[in-house]
């Protein structure tokens, strides 16, 4: 369930920015933008967020975003319209999607630090540890074999 919030709060901003983008610059229509965002949000989803966040920096996953966008856009425009001009529509959109990107996953890694604070038992900040003393029980005895009376 959380992975579907996480897919909707990043799909709704990327159709904003790629249906003002590709819409209204470069004649994209709504069908061809919402397919594009659609893939682009799980591929992205899945690379960016679940594959490499996870394991690199924040910048590191912008940048593979960035990469996925420009291609995701440039090869679906490719199949889907005739636009002379899909390197300048896949740079700009991937610009803009890297832009937002870079904020989600901030809220990603807040979003997950905050899960393990509360969940997570308090760390004991020193050890209680006491010493023991005591007297002997049984009193010490002498040894056998170093006795005197064996000589």
């Amino acid at each position: 369930m959380q992975n579907v919030y996480r897919l909707a709060f990043k799909f709704i901003p990327c159709l904003i920015v790629l249906g003002i983008i590709l819409g209204l610059f470069f004649d994209f229509s709504f069908g061809d933008v919402l397919l594009i965002t659609v893939v682009l949000g799980i591929v992205s989803y899945v690379v960016g967020d679940l594959l490499i966040l996870r394991k690199t920096t924040n910048l590191l996953a912008t940048v593979a975003d960035f990469l996925v966008t420009f291609l995701a856009v440039w090869l679906m425009g490719r199949m889907l319209t005739n636009e002379n001009n899909l390197i300048w529509a896949s740079f700009i959109s991937a610009a803009a999607v890297a832009l937002f990107e870079y904020f989600y996953h901030g809220f990603l890694t807040n979003e997950k630090n905050k899960q393990f604070t509360n969940t997570s038992r308090p760390i004991q900040q020193q050890p209680h540890f006491q010493t023991e003393a005591a007297e002997e029980f049984t009193p010490v005895k002498p040894d056998v074999r170093s006795s005197d009376e064996n000589k």
